[in-house]
Formats: structure tokens, C-alpha cells, sequence
């Protein structure tokens, strides 16, 4: 597995970053064109359920292996 790199999101029309395996980053980006989504749109609705014990990198990893489960 590779080491996590920076991918660039806007969420709410902020700029963030978050850091991600390629192998997490592929699947997100697989997921949200599945549902017919933006990845930022995807990224933004996570970011709002996931908390504030939770970073949003995690809660895209979390989020991916949950659907994907979910097959």
C-alpha cells in the first residue's frame, strides 16, 4: 500500500486538503461517479455527519470501506 498523499477538495466553497492512500482515493472517486456525484459534493455530506471526534481523511476511509462492505 502506498503512503497516504494530499488530494485538494472544496467543501462549501473552502479549500481544504485531505491525506489518503491511492488505493481510498480511487474508491471515493469511484464511489461518488457511481452515485452520479461530484467528489466535493460526496466529500461535503460526509464532512457534515462525520463529527468532531472523527478527521475528515478517517471518515472518508471509514465511509469507503462501508460501502463497499455494503456490495
Amino acid at each position: 500500500m502506498n503512503r497516504p498523499r494530499k488530494h485538494s477538495l472544496t467543501l462549501r466553497g473552502h479549500r481544504t486538503s485531505v491525506s489518503l492512500e491511492d488505493e481510498f482515493w480511487q474508491a471515493f472517486r469511484e464511489i461518488a461517479a457511481g452515485d452520479g456525484r461530484a467528489i466535493n459534493e460526496l466529500a461535503a455530506e460526509i464532512d457534515e455527519v462525520r463529527g468532531t471526534d472523527c478527521g475528515l481523511a478517517s471518515a472518508i476511509r471509514l465511509y469507503v470501506l462501508r460501502r463497499l462492505r455494503a456490495r
